[in-house]
């Protein structure tokens, strides 16, 4: 056949055949890897909450134990009590800077910001799946549809779809952070 209709233009329905199969294999990626990075998104949220909580945690104690205190030291003027306050202050001081437990207010902050990062990142990877699977899907359709209709523009337009699926594939597992969509 010749024209706009059959498909002599792309080896027939083994040419079909195959780019299904390949559309396929590339949905399959998609969906596991996209499934994958949706998991850690919410993995490294529930940390990243957890850690924030822990934070506010801290700060509270911080600052029930200046208010402490400075209460102490307003109110009674005794030996033992500035051995009390300087405890409390050194305590204090304590919760905003824990190197070596990597629990203080300044290292849970960091590893808060931390894994927020990681979780935008997981969720932009996520977004870039999910893309590449609807991409994909749709090829699928148009490849099956240009079987039946024996319009090969719609191999074609499967085709395309195909390389813009594959391309979000690409983009979500190396370079999630370099398109921003959503």
């Amino acid at each position: 056949m010749s024209g706009g209709h059959g498909h002599a233009d792309h080896g027939g329905n083994k040419g079909v055949a195959l780019l299904i199969s390949v559309l396929a294999l590339v949905l399959a990626f998609s969906e596991t890897l996209g499934k994958s990075a949706q998991t850690e998104a919410m993995s490294y949220n529930i940390q990243a909450s957890n850690l924030w909580a822990f934070f506010q945690a801290k700060t509270i104690r911080q600052t029930t134990m200046r208010t402490a205190a400075d209460q102490l030291a307003a109110t009674v003027d005794t030996e033992k009590s500035k051995k009390q306050i300087e405890v409390w202050k050194k305590t204090a001081e304590r919760y905003e800077d824990e190197p070596e437990t990597r629990e203080g207010r300044k290292q849970l902050a960091e590893r808060a910001k931390n894994a927020e990062r990681k979780r935008d990142k997981a969720f932009a990877a996520y977004h870039h799946y999910e893309l590449s699977s609807a991409a994909v899907q749709i090829a699928i359709v148009l490849a099956s549809a240009s079987i039946i209709t024996a319009i090969s523009a719609l191999f074609w337009a499967a085709g395309v779809l195909g390389v813009v699926g594959i391309a979000f594939c690409v983009i979500g597992f190396w370079f999630p952070m370099a398109v921003h969509l959503f």
